[in-house]
């Protein structure tokens, strides 16, 4: 075991091709992006919402259930209704702008490490990073955080490279101009931190490195001319069309609910602190050799060193102070933290095989660098695969398996309805060509703005399109009514099994199919004109 695992250290640090690293990250991020079905809320909603925009061609308005949904821009839909045109409509081709962003990350940081440390650190540091659990788990999970993390990831060390260059002379605006193009694309993918977030990162790096004098070359106006080009369109359209669109979208969502305490999720401010040491298990022991003040201070990477640490830093920061916290947020600081555990690991190793070599009556004390490497490697690798096989086995959240078991009877052209739950992932595995009722106590709006749940996000959508609300969001009353009107084949509903008592007026022979958490009825005309409550009322007298 130990000649093996020595053995996977020296092949990758003895690795000098930039495509097979690539490559190797690339499948191994892939590789288990289909295994699992789809985890509600976030995966079924965002790839729900993508599913939609394929399915019904337009390509500018995000919508849930028909909607217009706003909480987030359009990047990650576009993605990933390309990957379900270009692939086919499955959990696999969902999850890849994740997996994209992930690349991007680790592509990023690998070739500004190469160009700025050297090679070996530039391998060992993408290594490390994909090989941590959070950044696997981060790439295999279809939500924004992953693709945002890698669109700020880029811009950081585009804006870097920028820097570095100019400051040297040499030729920059290639560089600089990626980074604001990057820039947009992060807001693109989740809205404002996608710039504000890299912005001061860099800001301070500058600042930290005296370099204020910079500033003006990196501020012209052809730069934030091109930024604006690629961000701004969408979002001026949208106000065109949906009147209030800036208000709800960077008011509410951004500053408002930043510095609100009644989200979902509240956590103390130290968080981030036990969620990254665990989420870098095995590696998470090296980040205290590269907390050493005189390895941070070293002449010789004091540059590349300065800004990995500023760039982590002012993620976990920034992330720690509103009340809400999701561990998504912190993905953007694991980039800077792989380098510094990987140039930090690599620096020890540098220093003990000097030491071995200056006094022989080392050599045979304690084990090789290259054993803990390897080990952490296998470690990690063998920690991503079990945590993702582990979300697989035991979520239970997905309607996958019950949707199998209704597809054989179902036509797309029935209405299917949700009774108090909006089951996100249906519309992906069924794929029904009407938009879902969805009927619970829609009046209550005071219960529904104390909770950011799928009541909320369904009834701040319909403040978009009031008409379309009243198609598919229903009261109790107006269901029944509408139940008895509808003249097509069969009706499906959807509710919970623990609740199924409150739906009396549902025969028990419609009972489709059922397990511990949903039920379905399926309604024929027959069984809908036998209801109680279809009958028409006798006349008086």
């Amino acid at each position: 075991m130990k000649r093996f695992l020595s053995a996977v250290a020296a092949r990758l640090l003895e690795t000098r091709s930039t495509l097979l690293v690539l490559l190797v990250c690339a499948a191994w991020l892939a590789m288990l992006a289909g295994a699992r079905s789809l985890m509600l809320p976030d995966e079924g909603r965002y790839i729900g919402v993508a599913w939609a925009m394929l399915r019904s061609g337009d390509w500018l308005t995000p919508t849930l259930d028909g909607l217009p949904y706003f909480h987030k821009p359009p990047l990650f839909y576009w993605l990933t209704g390309l990957a379900l045109q270009l692939f086919g409509v499955n959990e696999w081709a969902g999850r890849l702008a994740s997996v994209f962003g992930a690349l991007l990350a680790v592509g990023g940081l690998f070739f500004f490490v190469r160009r700025y440390a050297g090679e070996r650190p530039a391998t060992l540091a993408a290594a490390v990073l994909v090989t941590q659990p959070m950044f696997f788990a981060g790439a295999q999970y279809a939500n924004l955080d992953m693709l945002v993390a890698g669109m700020i990831s880029a811009t950081i060390v585009c804006a870097a490279h920028a820097i570095l260059r100019l400051d040297s002379g040499r030729s920059y605006r290639p560089a600089l101009a990626a980074a604001y193009v990057f820039a947009a694309l992060g807001v693109l993918a989740k809205g404002l931190i996608g710039i504000v977030l890299p912005g001061a990162i860099v800001l301070a790096w500058l600042l930290l490195r005296g370099r204020y004098r910079l500033i003006p070359a990196l501020l012209a106006l052809p730069m934030i001319g091109l930024f604006v080009a690629v961000a701004a369109p969408w979002f001026v359209w949208m106000q065109i069309s949906y009147h209030g669109f800036w208000d709800y979208f960077f008011v509410y969502h951004h500053f408002q609910r930043f510095a609100h305490t009644g989200f979902s999720n509240a956590q103390p401010f130290w968080f981030y602190l036990p969620v990254l040491f665990l989420g870098t298990l095995p590696w998470a022991p090296w980040i205290w050799r590269a907390c050493a003040w005189k390895y941070l201070v070293d002449p010789e990477k004091v540059e590349i060193r300065s800004l990995m640490l500023v760039w982590m830093l002012g993620i976990l920061v920034f992330f720690s102070l509103p009340n809400s916290k999701l561990v998504g947020y912190i993905l953007p600081a694991l980039p800077p933290l792989a380098f510094l555990i990987a140039d930090g690991f690599l620096d020890w190793r540098q220093k003990r095989q000097a030491e071995r070599a200056a006094k022989p009556e080392l050599r045979e004390q304690g084990a090789d660098a290259s054993l803990y490497l390897g080990a952490s490697l296998v470690g990690g690798g063998v920690l991503c695969v079990v945590f993702i096989t582990l979300v697989a086995v035991f979520d239970s959240t997905s309607t996958r398996s019950l949707s199998r078991q209704v597809a054989p009877l179902y036509s797309p052209d029935e209405q299917m309805v949700m009774i108090d739950e909006y089951e996100y992932d249906l519309p992906f595995y069924l794929r029904p060509e009407k938009d879902v009722w969805v009927v619970s106590d829609w009046q209550d709006t005071a219960a529904i703005a104390a909770r950011d749940n799928w009541r909320k996000e369904l009834y701040d959508a319909g403040q978009f399109d009031s008409a379309k609300m009243r198609e598919v969001l229903l009261l109790p009353g107006e269901f029944v009514a509408r139940l008895c009107a509808y003249t097509g084949a069969s009706l499906w509903l959807w509710g919970k099994t623990a609740q199924a008592q409150r739906y009396s007026f549902l025969p028990a022979e419609a009972i489709a199919f059922a397990n511990a958490r949903r039920t379905v009825w399926r309604l024929d005309a027959e069984q809908r004109r036998r209801l109680k409550d279809c009958q028409p009322t006798p006349p008086a007298g």
